[in-house]
């Protein structure tokens, strides 16, 4: 029997509720629209006292499976979504402006999963702006945006049955944190279901979570396109990211490291694997305000460590704790090919006689 490598499993105890603060709002309002958090959508004005927020009558709000439904039956043609857990920012942005371009219709998600923080993650202080995200997704031409409250994605509350990332999600993040990814793929499969799109678009930056994304639409037959899009960046290489906002001046400063530790690691990446790790490790230990979790180079398919005498496409992938804020970037390059050099092995292939180390 071949067992896939993303698997449902049953009677997981996942234990969860809803964040404090968490402002869930009204479904739909006798003679207006949607509201979300005080904005009345369908109208396009500030409905909530100190809101602040207009947003185009163009986007559509759904927050229960019955509005998604129902905005979803109006989309034509190619269909794309997005799924995020809100705090939007430019790389967000980005990821809408991808999907537009190839797509007729696009649908966000905008969703905090508690399946996938950990007992001592960041949940409950996670920044919630959804005022500030619907704004933004009617600037980018967003057709409908999904932001439901967990019960109506979890309606029983701790899901009998989910989703096992397998041996993939045991490694890098996953083992920093466990089951995270089991959480990651039961909200991204319901979302998939409940969206149906045609395509769904996900950010490089988080590369592990984008290669276990792509095998379960794979391995269980989903029907839809998974679409990378590269790593968005701040003007001096910081990759974007929600959790920037947790950083102080001096963290930031201090966050650069990650970035700068890949772009020396791709000037070495024509000398070989070695000169790769080398090279971002050096970068990363002359700042002890950056605590490393891990430093890895990687197969992009596998995650397996490469050897030092592959050849070819490669992921260098880096977290780190700055301050009381842990941060991922990651890089791919292209390892120890020169032009005309045959394309790399998987890792556990065997060389040719002449590469043998001697």
């Amino acid at each position: 029997m071949i067992v896939p490598d993303c698997m449902i499993t049953a009677g997981a105890g996942v234990a969860w509720a809803a964040a404090p603060g968490l402002r869930v709002a009204p479904g739909a309002v006798e003679g207006g629209g949607p509201m979300a958090d005080g904005v009345d959508v369908a109208q396009g004005r500030s409905a909530g006292e100190g809101s602040g927020v207009r947003v185009p009558p163009p986007l559509r709000l759904a927050r229960t499976r019955g509005e998604l439904a129902a905005e979803r039956r109006l989309l034509t043609g190619r269909t794309a979504v997005v799924m995020t857990m809100g705090a939007l920012h430019e790389g967000h942005a980005t990821l809408f402006r991808q999907a537009r371009a190839s797509c007729d219709s696009l649908i966000v998600t905008i969703f905090l999963n508690p399946l996938q923080f950990g007992p001592d993650e960041d949940l409950a202080k996670y920044p919630r702006t959804l005022d500030a995200d619907l704004a933004l997704c009617a600037r980018e031409g967003v057709d409908v945006v999904f932001a439901p409250s967990p019960d109506v994605v979890y309606p029983d509350g701790d899901p009998g049955i989910v989703l096992s990332a397998g041996r993939l999600g045991t490694v890098l993040e996953g083992a920093s944190r466990p089951a995270h990814f089991d959480g990651v793929l039961t909200v991204v499969a319901k979302l998939l279901h409940l969206t149906r799109p045609d395509a769904a678009f996900f950010g490089q930056k988080d590369a592990q979570q984008l290669l276990l994304i792509r095998r379960m639409v794979r391995d269980l037959d989903f029907g839809v396109e998974i679409v990378p899009v590269p790593t968005v960046r701040e003007p001096d290489g910081l990759a974007m990211s929600s959790r920037n906002s947790y950083l102080t001046a001096l963290d930031r400063e201090v966050a650069l490291t990650l970035s700068s530790a890949l772009r020396e690691a791709e000037l070495h990446a024509p000398e070989g694997a070695s000169a790769v790790r080398r090279a971002a490790r050096d970068v990363l230990v002359r700042e002890p305000l950056c605590r490393v979790d891990y430093l890895v180079l990687a197969h992009p398919d596998t995650l397996d460590d490469v050897p030092e005498w592959y050849r070819g496409e490669a992921l260098l992938a880096v977290a780190a704790r700055v301050g009381a804020t842990r941060l991922i970037d990651n890089a791919l390059l292209v390892v120890g090919r020169a032009p005309g050099s045959e394309p790399g092995r998987a890792p556990g292939s065997e060389p040719a006689p002449q590469e043998r180390p001697a």
